[in-house]
């Protein structure tokens, strides 16, 4: 089975910084693209980014794209998230997705696996 377990999230005043953590297990990792998700309050779920199997390719949505960075470590079994000059709209839970499609730029999740999700607060 497989099992995505998130770490890192937390409260910070706008303008810190985070750095979210996602351990997998129970698929073959180096394999598998990733993604993180975010879901604030009274609002869908929206992609954030996505990495390949590789991390030779990254997405981002525009609203975090030169703040935010996901990268993994395929010896670890883990992807992270470092969310850098956060603003209060950035506040909502995250979430990790393993084993999307990602192709032509575009991650579309595997709804089989989300992780448990992580809380991140930023303040004014």
């Amino acid at each position: 089975q497989v099992q995505l377990v998130e770490s890192g999230g937390g409260l910070v005043q706008a303008g810190g910084s985070l750095r979210l953590s996602c351990a997998a297990s129970g698929l073959t990792f180096s394999g598998a693209a990733m993604g993180w998700f975010r879901q604030a309050p009274g609002k869908e779920r929206e992609f954030v980014a996505a990495i390949s199997w590789s991390g030779g390719r990254t997405s981002y949505t525009d609203s975090v794209k030169g703040r935010f960075t996901i990268s993994r470590d395929n010896a670890k079994n883990t992807v992270y998230l470092q969310m850098n000059f956060l603003k209060p709209e950035d506040t909502a839970v995250y979430y990790c997705n393993a084993d999307g499609t990602y192709y032509g730029g575009t991650y579309a999740p595997n709804y089989s696996y989300w992780g448990q999700g992580t809380q991140v607060r930023v303040s004014s």
